[in-house]
């Protein structure tokens, strides 16, 4: 018999990776296992005082609403599928949108607790929800710090969570995206027809039972079915873009796409890769080098404004150190192709071969043991008289180029000397 909480979501959209099917069949089933054991309990809940949601520490339910504060930092449990009025955390299995914002709220308010970190390992889930609470926090008024760390995964519903964090960290084997909604029709009559079996719909309304399992499913129904599921698209593109700073087009390119740690990073979806350890240990660090600026500025009598141009600066270092590393990465790389494009003509092999060896240093990216190889293999070249002025091809394409204007930050287009050595030789440049 299927688990009660799977035939919930039966034409309902989810925001899923499609890859975890089976994780989340055996993820609602333990589910519904645990809300039977707390639906059946016949001891008297005990709450903490002056609370209506959250269990004394006495009481066996309290550690499926944990509360953990660790150096400063209340570290939220995000794991296993997220449920809409599902106000529990239920190990690997669950976490329900409720349980994450009444924690949220409960660190907003609690003075030992510095900053808050979204601690991730999540396939995604429903849609019912979801967007109403990264609203929600979204809109909180002097928010503190908040950390998204996706160890390992932090997929659809739960990349549009950790998307409302100040940054994302991914751990090396970990993984964020999918960035999509999805439906499922299953078509059973066929099924039906062979056991010799016919359901007949009595109903008042033309699309009373539209997207019915007992009936193919027409054309017009699923397109219908496929607009909705757009439009709940866009809104998940658009909260993404507006909590990440975003191009939407550029979210929306990503067409659900799962992404490593790697190219999470270098897509813009992530910040950084580390350990959940590692980060959020730095993270109580920055915590405490900010709580030291906050005291140092209330023992000099000076005022938010003051701490506001502390902020300011951090960041404005942040990204001149950002910029300084990508100017300089460009130099290296340029000095590296330099290097690269000599070793492959200065060869015994590219001596030999001159004009091959001039096209494989410019034209392709094989590095210098790979252009010997092939160097090798070719037929050696017949010697032609000296170009005008005594000048190699090379040397003219080398010294015909000009240097590409980095700017102030590197932000201007880049061309590298090998693509300019190429123009200038007469090569076709992509």
């Amino acid at each position: 018999m299927p688990s009660a909480l799977l035939a919930s979501l039966h034409l309902q959209q989810v925001l899923v990776r499609g890859e975890s099917a089976a994780l989340i069949e055996a993820s609602l089933a333990k589910t519904e296992t645990f809300m039977s054991r707390v639906e059946t309990a016949s001891d008297q809940p005990r709450m903490m005082e002056g609370s209506d949601f959250w269990f004394s520490s006495d009481d066996w339910r309290s550690r499926y609403r944990p509360y953990n504060v660790v150096d400063g930092v209340l570290q939220i449990p995000v794991k296993g599928v997220l449920l809409h009025d599902f106000p529990w955390q239920y190990g690997a299995w669950a976490t329900g949108y409720e349980y994450i914002w009444q924690a949220f709220k409960r660190g907003q308010a609690d003075g030992n607790v510095r900053g808050i970190a979204l601690v991730e390992d999540t396939p995604g889930g429903m849609v019912a929800g979801c967007f109403d609470l990264v609203d929600r926090i979204y809109a909180t008024e002097n928010r503190k710090p908040l950390r998204s760390f996706a160890m390992e995964s932090a997929y659809s519903a739960g990349y549009a969570l950790a998307s409302v964090a100040d940054s994302i960290t991914v751990s090396r084997t970990g993984g964020v995206g999918s960035i999509g909604v999805v439906t499922m029709h299953v078509d059973v009559s066929k099924a039906l027809d062979k056991m010799g079996l016919k359901i007949t719909f009595i109903h008042f309304g033309k699309h009373k039972v539209d997207g019915n399992a007992y009936e193919p499913l027409p054309a017009d129904v699923e397109k219908r079915i496929q607009a909705r599921i757009d439009e709940l698209g866009e809104v998940f593109v658009a909260s993404v873009a507006r909590n990440r700073g975003m191009d939407a087009q550029a979210i929306r390119d990503t067409e659900a796409l799962c992404f490593t740690a790697t190219e999470a990073v270098s897509n813009g979806l992530a910040d950084a890769i580390g350990s959940l350890d590692d980060a959020v240990a730095a993270f109580a660090a920055d915590l405490s080098l900010t709580e030291e600026d906050e005291q140092m500025a209330g023992q000099n009598g000076e005022s938010a404004v003051d701490q506001a141009a502390i902020n300011a600066a951090r960041t404005e270092g942040f990204n001149a150190g950002k910029a300084e590393g990508k100017t300089e990465g460009v130099k290296e790389g340029a000095t590296a192709e330099r290097v690269r494009i000599t070793a492959i003509i200065g060869s015994d092999e590219g001596k030999k071969r001159p004009k091959a060896a001039l096209s494989f240093a410019l034209k392709s990216d094989m590095n210098v043991e790979q252009s010997q190889a092939v160097l090798a293999d070719l037929a050696e070249e017949k010697a032609e008289a000296p170009q005008a002025g005594g000048r190699s091809q090379f040397e003219q394409a080398m010294d015909g180029g000009k240097n590409a204007d980095l700017g102030t930050a590197g932000e201007q287009p880049v061309v590298s000397r090998a693509k300019r050595a190429n123009a200038a030789a007469g090569f076709k440049v992509n």
